[in-house]
């Protein structure tokens, strides 16, 4: 809960929130994998190409949340903007909510910007959207619906 918030800004989607994964921008999927295979001490647990997207990648579980390593799969997608731009590294932070449509209903009625209005293939399957990093203190927030 926001610190200071009275009863009229508190807002469902914040109340279950968790985090899902960190995604992290790298330029090579088969040079990180090792890395982190060897920090974290396993393998990833899955690998996809999320088309719609124009990414690559390879999913490492770290207790209840998760790493996500992102490899450009086209020249002109996001994360081939962003490693341009600003090199390997974060790219943005995950966050379940229970209902995706009504979060990022919430979130735009209090001041947050939305990327998407509305929902998006993810990884694995899932429902994401973004929030534009402009009102979220710098970072790129990503809202992952919760798996019923």
């Amino acid at each position: 809960m926001i610190q200071g918030a009275d009863d009229s800004t508190k807002r469902s989607y914040n109340q279950r929130m968790k985090i899902h994964h960190l995604g992290i921008a790298v330029e090579s999927l088969e040079e990180a994998i090792p890395l982190f295979e060897r920090m974290l001490g396993r393998a990833p647990v899955a690998r996809e190409t999320v088309t719609e997207q124009g990414v690559c990648v390879a999913v490492f579980e770290v207790g209840e949340s998760r790493i996500e390593l992102l490899e450009s799969a086209a020249p002109d997608s996001p994360i081939a903007r962003f490693i341009a731009k600003r090199g390997p590294g974060i790219h943005h932070l995950s966050l379940t909510v229970p209902d995706l449509d009504q979060s990022l209903k919430e979130m735009e009625q209090s001041g947050i910007r939305p990327v998407d209005r509305k929902a998006r293939a993810g990884a694995q399957n899932g429902r994401v959207a973004f929030l534009h990093p402009k009102s979220t203190a710098g970072v790129l927030i990503e809202l992952v619906e919760e798996k019923k």
